[in-house]
């Protein structure tokens, strides 16, 4: 073997050698920072911490309602409620077959043996297959009495306050107030509210009002009623669902197509093929990094601090944050065109307007309004989180339900109409792209 050959040969095996330390080096450095990440999150500890049981109530919350029957123990009273509003409380002697009213004393019939009663002593929960649990109001606080030694897991008992958690129902008493809550699956009162002529009646009933049956309004159709009655349900605000979920599509409209219009010459301005001036060109393309660099939650916080709450804060941020955006994706779709349409526009004698309309606009225009269709189908999801902050569209409903921590049902209602809206923006968008880029 010659000198030659040896030397390439080392070389030739020396290449292997790196390129096998690097290919084992890679995963070896994604192992180590992913360990890291364990424990730097404390990943083991989530894992802890995790309560299962509150996922499963939430989950259930989101397909079901609850109704509370409470008793005052000040003054007696007993109110049943659905989600205990005031909107959705039973008059007095209207109240669910399974709720017996007799004096200041309640019987909740929660289904499969569970009752609770409720008067001036206290609580009495019967269980099947453990027993009757009393809970009592002494002195100043609450004596609690078990069929057995030890206090289960799913009952929580402290002087204060009794809670008593079972698949049939919940049910807890303070010095104040005792309160049975059950879980029905549904989402009760979503047509018409307890108040309204048209609740508890079955579609058969609604379908014979509607076209045939006599008029509960002398002055309106029933028809009419039925949808007026819908529209201004008070628990479930349809009608301003509806403006919310269009001024959140509008939030991401004016913004994207606002970004759009202010990018466009912009973006000529920093081609480096239709602007000269060097400069000119950094300059713009420095404010394209910053403000697509500032994310467009902190633009929405900062405008909405100086212009004050509204949807056309949230449009003005969409707006800033897309420009930048818009401004960079057009410029280097200019500066990539094919010179020679140019060429061919300005062999005519065409100026510089004409040869910017026939021989640029056609070329790139594939481009910008592919980008600027698919940013409009992404704003109308974000505008969601910055209607959130700004006070408008479904952002503001759907953030106002989870702070009061008992809505969850109105939560799914919303993100339903949030995924149904992006769907919708999305079929449009695809339809527009088709039409406006393909010609078909």
């Amino acid at each position: 073997m010659t000198e030659a050959t040896a030397s390439l040969r080392a070389e030739v095996l020396g290449g292997f050698r790196r390129r096998r330390i690097f290919a084992l080096s890679v995963p070896a450095l994604l192992a180590l920072y992913m360990a890291y990440v364990f424990v730097a999150f404390d990943v083991a500890g989530l894992a802890e911490r995790a309560r299962l049981d509150n996922a499963r109530i939430l989950i259930s919350d989101f397909w079901s309602y609850k109704t509370h029957v409470s008793r005052d123990n000040r003054s007696g009273a007993v109110v049943v409620a659905i989600e205990g509003e005031a909107k959705g409380t039973y008059a007095p002697g209207s109240e669910p077959e399974w709720v017996r009213i007799a004096g200041d004393a309640a019987t909740v019939d929660l289904g499969e043996g569970h009752v609770v009663v409720m008067d001036a002593a206290g609580l009495r929960f019967e269980v099947p297959g453990y027993g009757l649990i009393e809970a009592r109001r002494e002195g100043g606080g609450i004596t609690l009495n078990l069929p057995s030694a030890e206090v289960p897991a799913w009952i929580s008992a402290s002087d204060t306050r009794v809670n008593i958690t079972t698949e049939a129902g919940r049910a807890s008493l303070t010095r104040n107030r005792a309160e049975v809550f059950r879980y029905q699956a549904g989402w009760e009162l979503f047509f018409f509210s307890l108040d309204s002529p048209f609740h508890g009646r079955s579609l058969g009933e609604l379908a014979a009002l509607a076209v045939t049956g006599e008029r509960i309004d002398p002055a309106r159709a029933n028809i009419a009623y039925m949808v007026s009655e819908f529209w201004t349900n008070r628990m479930w605000r349809h009608g301003d669902v509806v403006w919310a979920i269009f001024e959140t599509m509008l939030m991401g409209f004016l913004g994207t197509m606002g970004a759009a219009i202010i990018a466009l010459p912009l973006g000529f301005l920093a081609a480096a093929n239709m602007n000269p001036v060097g400069p000119l060109r950094f300059a713009l393309r420095r404010v394209f990094d910053f403000v697509r660099g500032v994310d467009g939650l902190i633009w929405t916080i900062i405008l909405s601090r100086a212009f004050g709450p509204g949807p056309m804060t949230g449009a003005f941020a969409i707006l800033i944050t897309d420009a930048g955006s818009f401004g960079k994706t057009f410029s280097e779709a200019l500066e990539n065109l094919d010179e020679k349409q140019v060429e061919g526009v300005r062999s005519t004698g065409a100026n510089t307007l004409l040869r910017a309309r026939f021989g640029v606009i056609p070329q790139v225009t594939p481009v910008l309004l592919s980008q600027v269709l698919y940013y409009l189908e992404s704003n109308t999801r974000s505008a969601t989180v910055i209607g959130a902050i700004v006070g408008g569209g479904i952002g503001l409903l759907l953030t106002q339900a989870i702070t009061t921590q008992k809505d969850w049902e109105e939560v799914a209602y919303y993100i339903i109409l949030i995924v149904l809206m992006v769907m919708v923006m999305d079929t449009i968008s695809g339809w527009l792209r088709r039409r406006l880029i393909r010609g078909g």
